[in-house]
């Protein structure tokens, strides 16, 4: 039994935060109903890669016209047992929709109305596109991230923003508003704002900030390249190891097992071209051997010391395996592997039901929009009648 079984939620989202927060919470056993768009004849229709669909594994989905009155209707009537909403549409069109937070809390009082958007929905940027890099741009976690040449800013190789400042912190607080509504019996509407959620990342700097004036950067701090203990290098064959030894006694485990005893007294010595020459001793050392053989010495030495894997490296790592972090996957839309048979990222989080090793993505072209309708009290001929008028496919 899920933490959230019972709990029904109804997902507008496609992709980005608002989707990965939906696939959480049914994660934790929520019951989610994705509310697509009626295809129409003639429109530009985006076709996703097949495994893309297995973020929407165990939910259900029904597809309405939500400008037609019979589709707002009939979403309406959804929302009247419902427990959550997430809508990731710009500020302000799911009310000249009728489908904002009062129009469902006028159906149902205890709703949890969760809107998630790029900047919020008030504010002069409320109604600015944008996507992950911009929540982290504006945040300063691009500015506070080593540059690449140039001084150019990088662009992280995940979507941290869409996922922890979007995605978790939807999550968060719609869990946190479920356990509200058991004690008042209120529901509440929630402003998840992608931008306030990467802000709130980085409150470790700005909040320094904030305190005592000092600007953060690149270099400035032991977590953005000042000192050696806390970097990358480069090993024999190529490979790379991340180093994290912020602690003293594990930065001089590792200067002892690189033959870098000299530096054990110096790991935050801030005298000209200390940091320089230790990170100079550190990459020779490094380049003596293969990563591989590196980490087998220094990984388990409390170090602090881990190999920079490639995706393909990290899905065979055995930490990830005995964690059980895959599962089997099977869809109706492939031919890919053994049958339609892939693997992909099961479900990792605290709480959730780890011990599923087989999912089936969902045949896209399917929907239980009227087993769904019919459940809300929608009469055969109220289909029909529905189909008839385009509001249901």
């Amino acid at each position: 039994m899920g933490m959230l079984d019972g709990v029904t939620v109804l997902d507008f989202a496609t992709v980005g935060p608002a989707a990965r927060a939906s696939r959480w919470l049914a994660d934790y056993g929520a019951d989610v109903i994705k509310i697509g768009a009626v295809p129409r004849a003639g429109g530009v229709q985006i076709t996703p890669p097949f495994y893309a669909y297995s973020g929407s594994r165990g939910m259900r989905r029904i597809q309405l016209d939500l400008k037609a009155d019979g589709g707002r209707g009939a979403f309406l009537r959804l929302a009247e047992t419902a427990d959550v909403v997430i809508e990731s549409f710009r500020p302000g069109v799911v009310d000249r929709l009728g489908i904002g937070y009062d129009a469902v809390k006028a159906v149902n009082p205890r709703i949890v109305y969760c809107s998630t958007s790029g900047y919020g929905q008030t504010g002069p940027a409320s109604q600015w596109a944008g996507h992950d890099v911009n929540y982290l741009a504006v945040s300063g976690y691009l500015h506070c991230s080593e540059r690449a040449e140039g001084g150019k800013p990088p662009l992280p190789g995940a979507t941290v923003a869409d996922a922890a400042a979007g995605g978790m912190h939807a999550v968060m607080a719609v869990a946190a508003a479920l356990f509200q509504r058991e004690r008042t019996g209120e529901g509440a509407f929630l402003d998840v704002s992608i931008a306030d959620g990467a802000l709130a990342l980085m409150s470790l700097y700005v909040d320094e900030y904030l305190a005592v004036g000092t600007e953060p950067g690149p270099g400035h701090y032991i977590l953005t390249g000042r000192y050696a203990c806390y970097d990358t290098y480069r090993c024999a064959d190529g490979g790379w190891v991340a180093v994290g030894a912020i602690e003293p006694h594990f930065f001089a485990n590792l200067c002892r097992l690189l033959g870098c005893d000299r530096w054990i007294d110096h790991q935050t010595d801030d005298t000209d071209g200390v940091q320089d020459a230790i990170r100079a001793d550190f990459r020779a050392a490094f380049a003596s051997k293969p990563r591989d053989e590196w980490v087998a010495v220094l990984a388990p030495a409390d170090t602090c010391v881990s190999a920079v894997l490639s995706v393909p490296e990290a899905v065979a790592d055995p930490q990830y395996v005995a964690r059980g972090a895959f599962v089997e996957a099977t869809s109706p839309v492939t031919t890919v592997g053994d049958g339609g048979r892939f693997r992909q990222v099961g479900t990792l989080f605290a709480g959730t039901d780890t011990s599923r090793t087989e999912v089936v993505v969902p045949d896209p072209a399917a929907t239980d929009t009227d087993a769904l309708l019919a459940a809300a009290g929608y009469s055969p001929t109220d289909l029909a009648l529905l189909r008839e008028e385009g509001v249901i496919a």
